[in-house]
């Protein structure tokens, strides 16, 4: 029986992709829990899939005609590997998601699934991330309220946005051996319990990109389940490879989940507040693009459309 099922999305990230597969590969035969690999590639058009399917023949290689987006790409792997139709005994122990711009450091998956089947209680868990040149990198957050809109758009001392003001757990926390609890752990390495995708179900596809991994964390943890950060687990995350592509739109991308994540868990009273705030700081945004931005119309363009978007005039 398959202990952990990888499921990797790429859109036009060849070398990457090969790159993460070649760290991830190697650290599951050097130890690693027995497992099946699924890449699936969103319509890329640099010979994404070809590439993989010829590097390791091994890997469950699904070339989709469209761009799916991440959601949908990794429900219809989760499909393929039987959540949703298969019984409990065929599915695998835990299911992985890792982005196609990590290098995977040894150990880091053996840990990640023996913490997180260690634990009866724990559902869900991520690594201990860093940036390519080694340097810290958050791996986890708590989950975005007002003051994260604040910090996102208005002046704000470094040491509140580096603090729990701004949702960031402390430095020595990662420093530690030991497993901590967070509310979410970043998209880029997600390690879930069979158990815990059965009964909370797959990844809301109301999500194009973005936050789809703060509502699954939410979904998730309302379910009476833990999530934590190991930081016995290292991946180095590159950051944004695919969706530094194509800004504007990735901006719109970004704020229709975060307005659409807001309306399904902030509470009432709060919902107005964050779209105020959102709206207000759209326009700042817009009157204070850089005059010299290669690209500054489309930008403003999109400032304005996601203003629009939260005060209820687009959608």
């Amino acid at each position: 029986m398959t202990e952990l099922a990888v499921i990797i999305v790429t859109w036009n990230v060849r070398d990457l992709a090969l790159e993460a597969l070649r760290s991830l590969i190697a650290d599951l035969e050097a130890g690693g829990p027995k497992a099946e690999i699924y890449v699936v590639d969103s319509a890329s058009s640099d010979g994404t899939a070809n590439a993989i399917a010829q590097a390791f023949p091994t890997v469950n290689v699904i070339a989709s005609p469209e761009n799916l987006g991440f959601v949908r790409a990794n429900n219809l792997a989760l499909r393929r590997i039987g959540f949703g139709g298969a019984t409990s005994t065929t599915l695998p122990q835990a299911v992985y998601l890792l982005n196609p711009d990590t290098i995977t450091q040894p150990g880091a998956t053996r840990a990640l699934y023996d913490t997180l089947l260690t634990n009866p209680r724990l559902g869900l868990v991520g690594a201990q991330l860093a940036y390519a040149d080694g340097s810290f990198q958050h791996g986890a957050f708590a989950f975005p309220g007002l003051r994260q809109l604040w910090v996102e758009f208005f002046p704000t001392p470094g040491r509140l946005i580096e603090g729990r003001f701004n949702g960031r757990y402390p430095r020595h926390r990662y420093l530690s051996s030991q497993p901590f609890p967070v509310d979410f752990t970043l998209g880029a390495t997600m390690m879930l319990r069979r158990e815990v995708i059965e009964q909370v179900g797959p990844l809301d596809e109301g999500f194009f990109m973005y936050c789809e991994e703060i509502d699954w964390a939410w979904r998730i943890k309302q379910a009476g389940w833990e999530v934590a950060c190991v930081p016995a687990a290292h991946v180095i995350h590159l950051a944004g490879q695919s969706t530094g592509q194509a800004r504007p739109q990735s901006l719109i991308h970004l704020w229709t989940s975060r307005l659409r994540l807001a309306q399904k868990h902030y509470p009432a009273w709060k919902r107005p507040l964050a779209r105020l705030l959102i709206a207000t700081g759209m326009w700042w945004k817009a009157h204070t693009a850089p005059p010299d931005l290669s690209n500054r119309d489309e930008i403003v363009g999109a400032y304005q459309k996601i203003r629009r978007m939260a005060l209820g005039r687009d959608s």
